[in-house]
């Protein structure tokens, strides 16, 4: 059975969104915990506690939002 090139083209485009969407998800994790620790750090090192809470919530959406967002414009 032999391999047509639309299917490896296929296979090679569909491989290109898997990395793609799992880049997205480590980037996105490696900045929302760089938040949490700058939350952290005013809250427990600059006694900020309000600051730190709706910096942390307000970043987590704001996060969430962007990577949506810049997902869905991108074409692959």
């Amino acid at each position: 059975m032999a391999v047509t090139e639309y299917e490896t083209a296929t296979e090679v485009q569909a491989h290109r969104r898997t990395f793609m969407t799992f880049e997205r998800l480590v980037l996105f994790g490696v900045m929302h915990i760089t938040l949490v620790l700058v939350c952290l750090a005013l809250a427990f090192f600059g006694h900020l506690s309000l600051i730190g809470l709706l910096l942390g919530v307000g970043g987590t959406v704001a996060l969430i939002a962007g990577f949506v967002v810049s997902g869905a414009n991108r074409e692959l």
